[in-house]
C-alpha cells in the first residue's frame, strides 16, 4: 500500500500540470496513467494556447522551450465569400496574443519536469476503482504493469487525502462521481452532425496565422505545428471512413475550400497522420463531491473550433491547485467549496464561444439556404464591425474574468 496527499488520475496536461503546481506548493502527489509514456507523449491533440495559459506555463517555470520554439500569433483569418478577413488580437484586446505550441510538447515538458523533480508518475498503471470519496480516507485501487508482461500486475492501493480525476471523457472519475447519489450530478450534451478529418503534413504552412474557412462544401482550418509542419482539418460526415480519403482527395478538397479571389496557394506535402474527430459539447456539474474532484475533459468537452479544450483544462487545475493548497495547508475549505461554481462560469462561457464558432463556420447537412445566409450575415458583421470582431478576439485569446 502507498500513500500520498493527492492522487491524480491521468497524465495528460491537466493531471501533470496539477502535480507540478502542487509540488511547487509543497504538496505531494502521485499521477496514475493507464497508457505508456511513449503513447502519452505522442498523441496528437490541441495546439493553440490562450494568453492566460502561456502566462501560467511561464510563471510555473515551464515556458523556456515553449518560448524558443512556439509560434506567437497576433490574429486569425476568417475566410468566406472567397475573401479573407483578419481579426487583429492586440488592437482588439489590449495587446494580447496566442501561442501555437502543441499539446504533445507541453506533455513532454511536464513529464520531464516531474521526473526531474522526483515526482511519481506511474505509467501503465490503470485506476480500477476510486473509493471513499465521502470519507476522510479515500483510496484508489490500481493495477500497475507486471514486469515484462505489460499491464495486468497485481492490484495495489493508493491511499490519499484527495482524488483528482483528470482522466478524460472515458475515464473512471466521472462515472464514480455520478454513482454517488448525494453528488446530484447533472450532465448536458450536444452532438454535432459533422466531424473533423485532421491531417499532419510535412510541408511549410501556407499562411502566417490560422485560417478558418466557411465554404459551401464545408468548413476547413489551416493550422500549423512548426515552420515545417502543417496541421489541417476538413469538415466531414460523422461516419466518414479514412479509407475514402486518399491524400490527393484531401489536398484537392482543402484547396477548394481555401480558394480566394487572390494569390493564395496551398502548399502540398507528405501526409504523415490522419484521424477523424467527432464534434460534441458536454458539461457535468458539480465537478466535486467530498474528496473527489474532476478537471479537464473528465468534466467538459468543447468542439475544437474555439481552441478551448486544453486551455480550460489548464484553467481548472490552476484554480484547483490554489484551492487545495489553502485547504490542505491552511485548513481553509472555501476554495474547494467554490471550485465547481468558479470553474463552471468559465466553462460555460467557453462552451458558448465554441458553439458560436462551430455553428457559424460549419455547414449543417440539415440546414437550408436561409440558414446559410444567416451564417454569412454573422461572418460579414464580424468582418465589418470592430465591436463584433472584439468579441471574437477577446474570447479567442481568453477572458480574464467571466
Amino acid at each position: 500500500m502507498t500513500r500520498t496527499e493527492v492522487a491524480i488520475i491521468g497524465a495528460g496536461p491537466a493531471g501533470l500540470l496539477l502535480s507540478h503546481l502542487l509540488h511547487q506548493r509543497g504538496i505531494d502527489s502521485v499521477v496514475l496513467e493507464a497508457r505508456s509514456r511513449e503513447y502519452v507523449e505522442h498523441r496528437q491533440r490541441a495546439g493553440m494556447l490562450e494568453q492566460g495559459t502561456v502566462d501560467v506555463l511561464r510563471a510555473s517555470g515551464l515556458g523556456d522551450r515553449m518560448d524558443r520554439v512556439g509560434l506567437v500569433h497576433h490574429g486569425i483569418e476568417l475566410r468566406f465569400d472567397r475573401r479573407g478577413h483578419r481579426i487583429d488580437f492586440p488592437s482588439l484586446t489590449g495587446g494580447k496574443s496566442v501561442m501555437v505550441y502543441a499539446q504533445t510538447e507541453i506533455v513532454k515538458d511536464l513529464v520531464a519536469r516531474r521526473l526531474a523533480d522526483g515526482g511519481a508518475v506511474l505509467f501503465e498503471s490503470e485506476a480500477v476503482a476510486l473509493e471513499g470519496a465521502e470519507s476522510d480516507t479515500p483510496l484508489v485501487r490500481f493495477r500497475p504493469a507486471a514486469a515484462g508482461e505489460g499491464a495486468g500486475g497485481p492490484e495495489q492501493e493508493l491511499r490519499c487525502d484527495v482524488i483528482v480525476a483528470c482522466d478524460g471523457y472515458h475515464g473512471i472519475g466521472r462515472p464514480t462521481l455520478a454513482a454517488l447519489p448525494a453528488a446530484g450530478l447533472r450532465m448536458w450534451a450536444r452532438d454535432y452532425p459533422f466531424a473533423w478529418l485532421g491531417v499532419l503534413a510535412d510541408v511549410a504552412p501556407s499562411c502566417d496565422e490560422l485560417i478558418y474557412a466557411r465554404h459551401e462544401r464545408g468548413f476547413a482550418l489551416h493550422s500549423m505545428r512548426s515552420p515545417s509542419v502543417s496541421r489541417l482539418y476538413l469538415q466531414v460526415p460523422p461516419d466518414a471512413d479514412l479509407a475514402d480519403w486518399p491524400d490527393e482527395r484531401i489536398w484537392d478538397e482543402l484547396e477548394a475550400r481555401f480558394e480566394v479571389d487572390g494569390d493564395f496557394k496551398l502548399g502540398r506535402g507528405p501526409i504523415t497522420e490522419k484521424s477523424i474527430t467527432p464534434m460534441r459539447s458536454f458539461v457535468c456539474s458539480p465537478m466535486r463531491h467530498g474528496r473527489l474532484f474532476l478537471a479537464g475533459d473528465a468534466a467538459h468537452i468543447v468542439p475544437p473550433t474555439g481552441a478551448k479544450g486544453l486551455n480550460l483544462a489548464v484553467s481548472d487545475v490552476t484554480l484547483l491547485a490554489t484551492a487545495l493548497t489553502r485547504w490542505l495547508r491552511g485548513g481553509d475549505p472555501s476554495g474547494v467549496d467554490n471550485y465547481s461554481q468558479a470553474a463552471l462560469r468559465r466553462i460555460w462561457r467557453a462552451e458558448h464561444f465554441s458553439y458560436l464558432m462551430t455553428r457559424m463556420l460549419h455547414v449543417d447537412p440539415a440546414a437550408d439556404a436561409f440558414d446559410h445566409q444567416l451564417a454569412l450575415a454573422q461572418l460579414r458583421y464580424i468582418a465589418s464591425s470592430a465591436a463584433a470582431a472584439a468579441t471574437i478576439a477577446e474570447n479567442y485569446v481568453g477572458l480574464t474574468s467571466v
